[in-house]
């Protein structure tokens, strides 16, 4: 399987296999799609302790790499992980089946009765690094929309996404839904990802999940639609309204909760006037927590703050870094946004209704949040049972991309031996 000269066949076979499971899978009652989900459930549970030593496989393996310590945050697997897993799986069993659901529905004076319905997007090839989970929760959501799924988990997760991947494949054998509706390719051979960007027979869209390097690089070479975000460049702005606890809990969240997922907080804009008041309390509560603060020139004075450089607005640092600046007010705190943001994830924190309503309306990322932590952007946050990942193209999906979002629609139109004039 790790021959170089075998990828292309594999991957085709992978695909053709794929495309056949989808029209299988496109058809299949929510019943067995439910069943499938809540057997995958109790086989992840099962199988925890198959999952944590495969996991400490690629531990060791991202430890002989080099890995940062975000980075193994993203890559370790503890129990309670496993049984967040486990929660999002039962989460989109238990969701309403988005297939064949009535988007809208009219009558024209024609005769005609039209309905827009939701259908399957058919397959999905899914490209991610490290954070193992996303096996779960991809094949998960796929299958909830009746999509088919072709996973490519990044070599770090190599071992952990086979043994999750194993316990997807037994709740599909047990619902008697095809094991090819979510495959996983078998090789670390970066070739693979190359020919899943130029599958355009088999694969309906790409989505890529990862840093910005992979990110990057399926945006340039992909010959199949993509939804991706490239980078998570995400901003608080504390107005000089902001509640000075709320101020402190949210940005202390934001920045350290977890520092290695895309909605963790990396630039923070304050308000000129509150910069000796609230500013200073949020910095330095920061710096005691252990994050090393890059501030301008007004913000170096205060004790413990360092000098940032033009390389830290616009920087996706994932670790325990945040760049911070004195802003004049939301305009300029929303034209530093609109220069160095990713479209991601931007945040407001003020009791001023005028403020949060400007700031709400006038930036246009994905996902925008008053006195809220920007560690809620997940899909799971926001009900999804889980995500594949974060969108902040504007065609199709955009912000957590859930089962609902892989979908696609078709017109269903009725007539009674209706013809046109």
């Amino acid at each position: 399987m790790e021959n170089m000269d075998n990828i292309p066949q594999i991957m085709a076979d992978i695909g053709t296999r794929a495309k056949t499971a989808a029209t299988r899978l496109a058809s299949a009652s929510a019943e067995r799609k439910h069943a499938a989900l809540i057997g995958a459930a109790e086989a992840v549970w099962n199988a925890r302790a198959d999952i944590l030593a495969a996991n400490a496989k690629d531990l060791a393996f991202g430890r002989d790499k080099g890995l940062s310590p975000a980075m193994m945050d993203r890559l370790m697997l503890d129990e309670a992980r496993i049984q967040g897993m486990v929660d999002g799986l039962r989460s989109v069993a238990e969701q309403a089946d988005p297939v064949g659901a009535v988007m809208d529905e009219w009558d024209q004076p024609s005769g005609l009765h039209i309905k827009r319905v939701r259908t399957p997007l058919g397959v999905i090839g899914v490209i991610y690094e490290s954070r193992p989970n996303v096996t779960a929760d991809a094949g998960a959501l796929c299958l909830k929309a009746g999509n088919a799924v072709i996973l490519r988990g990044g070599s770090e997760s190599f071992h952990s996404s086979r043994a999750i991947h194993a316990c997807l494949q037994q709740g599909l054998r047990d619902a008697n839904l095809p094991e090819d509706a979510v495959q996983l390719v078998p090789t670390r051979d970066r070739a693979a990802v190359s020919e899943m960007l130029k599958m355009t027979d088999t694969i309906d869209v790409i989505v890529p999940r990862g840093g910005k390097g992979l990110v990057g690089l399926v945006q340039r070479e992909a010959r199949v639609p993509v939804f991706a975000h490239l980078e998570g460049i995400v901003h608080i702005f504390i107005d000089q309204a902001a509640d000075p606890e709320k101020a402190l809990k949210i940005v202390l969240n934001a920045k350290t909760r977890r520092t290695g997922i895309c909605g963790a907080a990396e630039c923070l804009l304050i308000h000129e006037a509150i910069v000796k008041t609230i500013g200073q309390g949020v910095l330095r509560a920061l710096i005691d927590a252990g994050v090393e603060v890059r501030g301008d020139e007004t913000l170096q004075g205060i004790n413990g703050v360092t000098a940032a450089g033009p390389q830290d607005w616009g920087c996706e640092y994932l670790d325990m870094i945040i760049a911070a600046k004195t802003v004049s007010g939301v305009d300029e705190a929303i034209e530093h946004i609109r220069t160095y943001g990713s479209n991601h994830t931007d945040c407001v924190i003020t009791e001023d209704h005028t403020v949060a309503q400007t700031f709400m309306t006038q930036l246009d990322s994905a996902i925008l949040m008053h006195n809220a932590s920007t560690q809620f952007a997940d899909g799971g946050e926001f009900g999804m049972g889980a995500e594949i990942g974060i969108a902040t193209g504007k065609m199709h999906a955009r912000g957590p991309v859930g089962a609902m979002q892989l979908t696609s629609f078709k017109y269903l139109v009725t007539g009674d031996g209706t013809v046109r004039a």
